[in-house]
This record gives structure tokens, C-alpha cells and sequence, in this order.
């Protein structure tokens, strides 16, 4: 798993742990106390709810947390020449149809927008590559080639 963060994605990242840490948590706390003091355990759904609640943030929070100290901040070259972490590359599939996407590691991908992981089949064999090059794709559906149109720092139209 790739370890490369863009500077943006670890802000997000460190802002969803201190969200978690020191808001969500001890609110959820709160409630898991103030729910205990009710009585029976056993048949009071919000106590239950809580602790499930509480788990589920700490998971998060030992996730984030083993993340945030393996990650390192990658810059993307201001005129890149070949496909490394961060790039927007555009290219066109052998039907005709042209796609831009973004390579990010494992901790920003967002498909939605454009964002694709470096260690995808896509991410993988466009990686070092460059603008003219004719790129083979291998898929778990099967290959297929793509002609690299062109590369940039930034999202293309924007």
C-alpha cells in the first residue's frame, strides 16, 4: 500500500482524527454514561447503541492514527513530463472515449471526482509513463490499451 498523501488529503485526514478525539468521542461517552445510569443494561438500547458507537470511533481513531504515522507528503512537479503521484492524466481508451483522472494513494481515492489509487491497475501501469504513450491496462475484466493525451499538476479545464 502506498504510503503518498498530498498535504490537502493529511489535513483531512488530521481534522477527521481531532474531529473524532476530541468532539464525536467524548460525546458519545457522555451519552454511555448518562445511559448507564438508567439501570438495566441489558434492554436499554441507548447504552448498547453508545458502546457500539464507541468502538466503531475507536477502530477509527487506531485506523487514522497507524495512518497518520506512515504517511508522507508527496508535491506533484509543477510541469510533470511523466505520470508520478498527484497527476492528472487524460487519456483516450480505444473506443474513442476520452477519461482524466487523478493518482492518489489508498487514503484519498474518490472515483466520483476523479480520483483514482496509484496502486489500481490503472494507477500501476500509467505510472512513469508519458504523453504519447500507448499503455496497456491489465484488468481484472481484461486489458485494454489506453493512448496517454496529457499530464498535468492540475485538473485539467479548472
Amino acid at each position: 500500500m502506498t504510503n503518498l498523501i498530498s498535504a490537502e488529503g493529511l489535513k483531512k485526514l488530521c481534522d477527521e482524527y481531532d474531529y473524532l478525539w476530541k468532539v464525536e468521542r467524548p460525546k458519545v461517552v457522555q451519552g454511555v454514561s448518562d445511559a448507564a445510569a438508567e439501570g438495566d443494561r441489558s434492554e436499554n438500547a441507548e447504552y448498547i447503541y453508545g458502546k457500539k458507537r464507541l468502538r466503531e470511533i475507536d477502530r477509527k481513531l487506531k485506523h487514522l492514527g497507524s495512518r497518520l504515522k506512515v504517511l508522507k507528503v508527496a508535491t506533484v512537479p509543477a510541469n510533470p513530463h511523466q505520470i508520478t503521484f498527484g497527476c492528472w492524466v487524460t487519456y483516450e481508451e480505444e473506443s474513442g472515449e476520452e477519461r482524466c483522472y487523478q493518482l492518489v494513494g489508498p487514503d484519498e481515492i474518490d472515483v466520483s471526482i476523479g480520483r483514482i489509487s496509484l496502486d489500481s491497475p490503472v494507477g500501476q501501469a500509467l505510472l512513469h509513463k508519458k504523453v504519447d504513450d500507448d499503455v496497456t491496462v491489465r484488468r481484472p475484466g481484461g486489458e485494454m490499451t489506453v493512448y496517454i493525451t496529457g499530464i498535468s499538476s492540475t485538473r485539467p479545464g479548472v
